[in-house]
């Protein structure tokens, strides 16, 4: 079973968010095995960066303003390509703050969702839901449409 795992700088606080996130979790456990680690915020950009460096593996999506929109097909599209090379993935969500260039170069792709922000804690669910959406995509579920 493929790896996907998430690294994000904070915790979540408010219980709406920790439900959405354990929900599509659960219902990941079809098909991947999913773990996220939560990353202390640090006192600036390369100490966030010096962590998730040390936990991002295999394939490194980070996720920023400024990268590359694809549609919820196209990452489907991306993450089956992923899945049928045996890679483990990693995304990687930054602080309020972003996140540090050292990440953002490492990183395989940097992938944006919107050119709006969205606070941190949501866009941890935003990425499970869309993670899910695309392994139903892959596997010809009705959930997509």
């Amino acid at each position: 079973m493929i790896k996907v795992n998430i690294v994000c700088v904070g915790k979540i606080k408010e219980e709406f968010y920790r439900s959405a996130v354990a929900e599509y979790s659960k219902r990941l456990s079809r098909f991947c095995k999913l773990e996220i680690t939560e990353i202390a915020e640090g006192r600036n950009l390369e100490e966030e960066g010096a962590a998730i460096a040390r936990r991002a593996q295999g394939y490194v999506i980070a996720l920023c303003v400024e990268g590359q929109k694809l549609s919820s097909e196209g990452l489907a599209s991306r993450i089956k390509c992923l899945c049928d090379a045996g890679r483990t993935i990693t995304f990687v969500i930054g602080s309020s703050e972003g996140l540090s260039p050292s990440v953002k170069n490492a990183a395989k792709l940097k992938l944006s969702f919107s050119d709006m922000t969205f606070p941190h804690q949501l866009m941890r669910v935003i990425l499970c839901e869309q993670i899910y959406r695309a392994f139903m995509i892959n596997g010809g579920g009705e959930y997509h449409k």
